[in-house]
């Protein structure tokens, strides 16, 4: 190579490695497909208008929802006016793009910023991201200047999405939209609605009254793992008009709203109002224990499927979604077994056994759900005894029944409780508030791969998307669900958005630290357990010596520790690298900031049971 060449080399990586640099001045989440930073800024002035290219309602409405973010996040509430030219304006534009239905481009530069989408999806999201260059700690005292940048952008995914479980635990009206708010910050597109459960029914069907006269109040919760019991009764059920109300709320910020209707099992609660719907005809009780329940619907029946279809039916006029989630899971098989009805139905209809009898109830569904244009989907149980034909998979046990759907070549959402069960334990058990079980750190959320390397062709593009979900077993109010849906749904929007060579975990921590204060902005009572430290520890590297290494999920963290029993303080030795102990030595360790600790103290005994020669 010659000396111009290698200068031409090197000039390259110094502007390459100086753009890095200056992209990780930014804190998008989730992280765009493509930004390039440029000189200078905006400044926003109480002359700054929204500028619409026409007066379509859409366009309108994008800019009132944006005048009103920019007056939250800034103090200042710009004009919106019509035309195209003049500056210092925010710019609107539906135009034709090849970046999809949700992708948009952004410009900023010193005379204005313009944000360009070919349709209000992605122009919503172009507004997301321009709240998140807007500085976190903003006040309404200071000039606010929003660098200049270029962004190119659009999701990985199609489906992004949280469910939120109403069944075990009833949320308001003005939660639910919160819930929807929080989730589209994030660029996620899809609210799942878990509306159906053996502890509760939350939906009027004005067909069925006893659903909601009955079938959505308990006489007691079982709060805490052990079995603790709360006395107070509870329930609830979002009237039609209040599921009007969430859907359109929804839709303003394109957010679709899947419900989910469980069956043939987790109906408890439909059949103690019901109770012929059974096999055994009951009485029944709404269960004060979590698990799962023996009784579901009886698939002998013909009631049974009049009664759904009625259900279903108004449940396909209020939701404008094309899918409609069935449940399908944990269905015990035991009263079909010793029910004559069911027997019969299989013996008539040519079934093998009772996994088969599901998927005959579960394709007559669909069948009739296809009627009325709306598709299914279904936990991956539904694939054991035959998946019905249409039918998409939301796989949770894992990824195994993802990848057996997607290699049928249908439709899947990766939901595995591996990496997307928020109501898992983020932090140390001994540190969190009550959970249902299992360890799902930040960090290991950030780690999910939706495309399972198994698939191969054309099988890879079965995958629609990931969803995190919320269950309500050991969550009963608003405060404590934030809590454990963020930050961790941070790391799942970004799972579904961002291209994997995008994806980068040390920059996600960065760019989290931002994130945090937008949430103390917003309201969100966000958990602070990826400020915990947590062990790793090689044992034994030298007699009885332990080699320890100190983490958490944060960015660059100041950890403090000690050795000597007492509890680490601001001026406790600073934690840079990985340290030898010896056998009995307890480490005790916390993260701090500006001087205060802001975790709890983790402690690790080091203790050794033999040596080594």
């Amino acid at each position: 190579m010659n000396r111009l060449a290698k200068l031409s080399v090197i000039i390259a990586l110094l502007l390459s490695s100086g753009t890095q640099a200056q992209e990780h001045t930014f804190s998008i989440i989730p992280q765009p497909l493509q930004l390039e930073p440029k000189q200078g800024g905006f400044l926003i002035r109480k002359t700054t208008t929204i500028q619409l290219d026409d007066n379509r309602p859409e366009l309108r409405a994008l800019a009132e929802l944006l005048a009103q973010g920019l007056f939250e996040r800034t103090g200042t509430r710009p004009r919106i006016t019509s035309g195209k030219g003049g500056s210092n304006a925010i710019a609107l534009q539906l135009v034709q793009d090849t970046l999809g239905d949700e992708g948009y481009r952004l410009t900023v530069g010193k005379g204005g910023i313009t944000a360009r989408a070919a349709k209000g999806n992605g122009l919503f999201y172009a507004i997301q991201t321009i709240y998140q260059l807007v500085p976190a700690d903003q006040t309404a005292s200071k000039p606010v200047t929003v660098p200049a940048v270029e962004i190119v952008d659009k999701p990985r995914f199609g489906w992004r999405g949280l469910m939120l479980d109403v069944g075990r635990y009833f949320y308001s009206v003005d939660y639910v939209k919160k819930f929807i708010d929080y989730l589209a910050m994030h660029k996620m597109n899809t609210f799942h609605w878990h509306l159906v459960e053996d502890h509760g029914w939350r939906i009027e069907i004005k067909k069925y009254p006893r659903l909601t006269d009955v079938s959505a109040w308990r006489p007691s919760t079982n709060f805490q793992r052990g079995g603790y019991i709360n006395r107070n009764p509870h329930g609830g059920y979002y009237t039609q008009e209040d599921v009007k109300e969430v859907v359109a709320y929804a839709q303003s910020r394109y957010v679709t709203v899947i419900p989910e209707i469980e069956l043939p099992g987790h109906v408890l609660s439909a059949l103690v109002a019901y109770p012929e719907l059974s096999c055994s005809g009951g009485p029944f009780e709404i269960p004060e224990q979590w698990g799962i329940q023996k009784d579901i619907y009886c698939a002998g029946k013909e009631e049974v499927f009049t009664f759904l279809e009625g259900v279903l039916s108004e449940v396909a006029e209020l939701f404008p979604s094309e899918i409609i989630h069935i449940g399908g899971d944990e269905a015990p098989k035991d009263r079909w077994k010793a029910c004559p009805h069911c027997q019969k139905r299989i013996k008539d209809e040519g079934l093998k056994d009772e996994h088969e009898l599901q998927s005959y109830f579960i394709t007559r569904i669909e069948k009739f759900l296809n009627g009325k244009g709306k598709r299914i989907i279904g936990w991956d149980e539904i694939l054991e005894g035959g998946l019905a034909p249409n039918a998409a998979v939301m796989s949770w046990r894992g990824i195994k029944g993802g990848i057996e759907a997607a290699r049928m070549h249908h439709p899947v959402v990766m939901s595995p409780t591996t990496h997307m069960y928020l109501d898992y334990f983020q932090g140390e058990p001994y540190h969190e508030p009550n959970a249902i079980g299992g360890h799902l750190p930040l960090r290991k959320v950030y780690s999910f791969e939706p495309v399972p390397e198994e698939l191969v062709g054309k099988e890879r593009d079965f995958i629609l998307g990931v969803q995190g979900n919320v269950w309500a077993e050991y969550i009963h109010s608003p405060d404590k669900a934030d809590y454990m849906t963020y930050p961790r749904a941070a790391a799942v929007a970004e799972v579904g958005w961002s291209m994997p060579d995008r994806k980068d975990w040390e920059d996600f921590t960065r760019r989290m630290e931002a994130q945090y204060r937008r949430y103390d902005g917003v309201g969100i009572n966000y958990a602070r357990s990826a400020y915990q430290v947590y062990f790793e520890v090689e044992d034994n590297v030298a007699g009885n010596v332990s080699k320890v290494s100190l983490k958490t999920d944060s960015y660059r963290p100041e950890i403090r520790y000690t050795t000597d029993g007492t509890e680490p303080t601001a001026s406790s030795t600073r934690y840079d690298g990985p340290f030898e102990v010896t056998e009995y030595t307890t480490v005790r360790a916390a993260t701090f900031k500006d001087g205060k600790r802001i975790s709890p103290v983790s402690i690790r005994s080091m203790v050794h049971f033999g040596q080594t020669d």
